[in-house]
């Protein structure tokens, strides 16, 4: 999406005078009060919308000299003209800049784009007996619509539970006046019956209220009413009658104790956005009535948002504000990273539905378990997604591409080393296919005899141990092979295959300035330097290797150091067996005494002789 910045592009970044941009006479004329700024390119195009509260101090942040991020660089390279519109507010900025993102896309703006409309639950109170039925799309039926559902099996299972509590119908209207005998949803007690006369028109209609009062969040208050009319029911000895509304309160009861309301109101969006380098991946959690509705992922490809608070602030307006079909906004909702600008976004949806809306970013208590619930789902559907068979296509060709190779690479293997300060020094293997990482082919090596914190050597020594195994033919060589470092990685990689004779592609994951994810370099054992968008699927698919790779490593060197912490001095110690260990520790009683003890001393344990008391006082005052 975003061009990769040259030192050409830097200087452009700067002044843009070579590309007919005077930015300093520009902004010298630049007005510092709110409005909109739209960037266009030499064929007019816009390629990005944003507002402001000071349009002189944001526009001008844009041109600075120093400190610009690759993709803003990119972006500034290629403005040849600023448009400014001037609002009233921060808030009229807001509406307008969404309106433009809206009809143009621009390509440095998040993209967010959603073709579906959301399903409804929709009640037809203009029928007699009304009916309860899903629905999508445009709402012309006279009737009262509930919703929206983040998705059809969220509307079926609302629709589930509102057929077993009320009984109301759900069949077509045309089905509904043919009916001369009751159906099977009347038979397992989904349905009164009203098209046989089984129930009289004002008992339906009771049930009808008590159905909208639920859908409506107004759940206690149906209990309250139910508990009343079987008191009532039981005094009149309508026992029949009694029964049901007792069953009928034992329902909603259970139904209250599976969802967890947030509050008196219980109208609220929860909306948790995870940014890593493969994707980003924004999780909406719905929650109406005081009940969750389910939830849904959306997976948009970012321009110069790089935090999760940038991404939400940018999601939020076009979620609720840009007129997606069905888009209903709740009372509150609550976001899972800080938005810098999260007063005027509320004060935006305020004014767009005419009754108050807040944002809240730093909540606690239930509300924070919501939160952190929408966190672990964004996880697990960002991490599904970017595994899909699709997205790992898309990344395998890219990589094809850009290390220009005759065939797509089906297997693919990453080195990374771990230790702390030269400890317990680990070395992990990863294996990719096409399909993913392939785990059961996921190797480790302890490191031993190197200088400590040597990572060269480490990597070196792993490598031979590795390769020198495939090349007897044990197990499969891979297409590429990635390591995690610079020039000094790669060359110990380039040593060991040609000391073996394998032709293998080297490619080193080079960390970018900070180690900041996105600006990493890869040098190739054919001597190219490759500096790729931030954007590239092929640069997502070294991310995620290189990062399984690290994650790997880090864990078997966290096991390693441990249980050679926990391991006594005691091991290792050749003739000292578990039954002498154990002898020497019920003796002495503990490490330490064993350590101070002579070889006399040492020669009074049972099974312990002299020779072995001196080789066993010999080891322990080497170490």
């Amino acid at each position: 999406m975003t061009d990769e910045p040259t030192p050409a592009d830097q200087e452009a970044a700067n002044t843009n005078d070579d590309h007919g941009f005077d930015s300093k006479r520009f902004l010298a004329r630049l007005t510092s009060r709110p409005g909109v700024y739209r960037m266009l390119a030499a064929n007019g195009d816009i390629l990005y919308v944003g507002k402001a509260k000071n349009l002189k101090n944001r526009v001008s942040s844009y041109f600075r000299s120093t400190a610009l991020e690759g993709k803003t660089m990119a972006l500034v390279a290629r403005i040849q003209d600023v448009e400014i519109t001037i609002t009233r507010s921060e808030t009229e900025a807001l509406l307008l800049e969404q309106s433009l993102i809206k009809e143009h896309q621009p390509p440095y703006n998040i993209d967010f784009k959603d073709d579906k409309s959301y399903p409804y639950i929709f009640f037809s109170t203009a029928d007699k007996y009304p009916r309860l039925a899903f629905h999508r799309g445009a709402q012309k039926l006279p009737g009262r619509y509930f919703g929206p559902f983040p998705s059809a099996y969220s509307v079926r299972d609302s629709l589930n539970i509102l057929q077993k509590v009320f009984q109301v119908r759900s069949c077509e209207d045309t089905y509904f006046r043919n009916r001369s005998r009751p159906c099977l949803q009347y038979q397992i007690k989904r349905c009164s019956g009203p098209c046989c006369d089984l129930v009289s028109e004002s008992d339906y209609a009771d049930d009808v209220s008590h159905a909208v009062m639920f859908l409506e969040g107004c759940s206690r208050d149906v209990l309250d009413d139910y508990a009343n009319k079987m008191e009532t029911a039981s005094q009149e000895l309508e026992f029949e009658k009694a029964a049901r509304y007792r069953d009928q309160i034992t329902h909603l009861q259970r139904i209250q104790e599976q969802q967890y309301v947030l509050g008196p109101e219980g109208d609220i969006d929860v909306i948790a956005a995870l940014v890593t380098p493969a994707g980003v991946g924004i999780l909406v959690m719905m929650v109406r009535g005081g009940r969750l509705l389910g939830n849904k992922t959306y997976y948009p490809r970012t321009g110069l948002e790089n935090t999760a608070g940038d991404v939400l602030s940018s999601f939020l307006p076009q979620f609720y504000l840009s007129g997606f079909s069905g888009r209903e906004v709740p009372r509150e909702v609550i976001v899972n990273a800080t938005i810098d600008d999260k007063t005027v976004i509320a004060e935006a949806l305020t004014e767009a539905t005419g009754r108050k809306v807040t944002i809240s970013d730093n909540v606690r208590g239930h509300r924070r378990r919501w939160v952190e619930l929408a966190e672990t789902n964004a996880e697990q559907n960002l991490g599904t997604h970017l595994a899909s068979r699709n997205n790992l296509k898309e990344r395998y060709d890219s990589l094809q591409s850009v290390l220009e190779l005759g065939s797509i690479p089906t297997r693919l293997e990453c080195f990374d080393i771990s230790h702390s300060a030269g400890e317990a020094t680990v070395a992990s293997c990863v294996v990719f296919d096409d399909n993913g990482p392939l785990k059961s082919d996921y190797r480790r090596f302890n490191i031993e005899g190197i200088t400590p914190g040597d990572d060269y050597a480490a990597m070196y020594q792993a490598l031979s141990r590795r390769y020198t195994r495939l090349k007897g033919g044990e197990g499969k060589v891979p297409d590429i092979l990635f390591v995690d470092g610079g020039k000094g990685q790669l060359t110990q990689a380039i040593t060991i295959l040609a000391e073996l004779e394998m032709d293998v592609l080297v490619v080193a994951v080079a960390k970018g300035p900070d180690r900041k994810a996105g600006l990493e370099v890869l040098f190739t054992s054919d001597g190219r330097e490759l500096d790729l968008p931030a954007d590239t699927p092929a640069l997502h698919l070294i991310q995620h290797i290189r990062d399984e790779s690290h994650r790997f490593a880090i864990t078997a060197h966290r096991n390693r150091r441990q249980k050679k912490r926990r391991e006594s001095t005691l091991e290792g110690i050749d003739g000292v067996g578990p039954k002498r260990r154990r002898a020497l520790l019920r003796h002495f009683g503990g490490v330490q005494r064993i350590e101070a003890a002579s070889i006399d001393e040492l020669a009074k344990v049972e099974g312990i002789s002299t020779a072995l008391a001196e080789h066993i006082y010999g080891t322990l005052h080497q170490q």
